[in-house]
């Protein structure tokens, strides 16, 4: 499973989680692959496996505490609780919340966001942040430079680059190489 959720993870795309109903245990170590998670109003999520005699094992102590931090995750994890969509949201465990019927329109408006964007430095960017995360600070911006220095050679980037000069920033059309 840790695999499988190493996959998700791994995605060279913005990933989001749309969360509707009951995200526990290994629901919600799925929703922690993605990048961004949206929820609908009545979701509740949370990490039970203590509640068994045992603990998340497919990431949930690694992801939920680098998203919400330590002493967060830890209350989480320790007590099993599940966390109405509302404390998710203030907790920073899901970005957004929305009414139960519009949970995947707005998950796929928020993917949409990322659908025509330059696709090389999407990825260079959620591998130079989630690589970063793991690896001291001179390291992760060690990571950024070779992911920064890279893209200079897709042609998205001159497409950016040009049409920022011509036309001003956000309108370039991007074909994804």
């Amino acid at each position: 499973l840790q695999r499988a959720l190493d996959a998700v993870a791994g995605i060279g795309a913005p990933v989001v989680a749309a969360i509707t109903g009951y995200a526990l245990g290994g629901g919600l170590e799925l929703a922690l692959s993605a990048d961004f998670r949206v929820a609908g109003e009545s979701a509740k999520v949370g990490q039970p496996e203590i509640l068994l005699g045992v603990i998340p094992g497919a990431g949930g102590t690694q992801r939920l505490p680098r998203l919400i931090g330590p002493s967060r995750a830890k209350d989480l994890i320790f007590t099993g609780r599940h966390v109405p969509a509302d404390e998710a949201l203030a907790l920073g465990l899901v970005d957004k919340v929305v009414p139960d019927d519009q949970v995947y329109e707005a998950a796929k408006e928020l993917a949409a966001r990322y659908a025509g964007g330059p696709a090389a430095a999407l990825r260079a960017a959620k591998q130079a942040v989630d690589a970063g995360l793991e690896v001291d600070l001179a390291t992760g911006l060690e990571i950024e430079r070779v992911h920064f220095s890279g893209l200079f050679a897709t042609e998205d980037q001159k497409i950016g680059m040009r049409s920022f000069v011509e036309e001003g920033p956000g309108k370039a059309k991007f074909i994804g190489r």
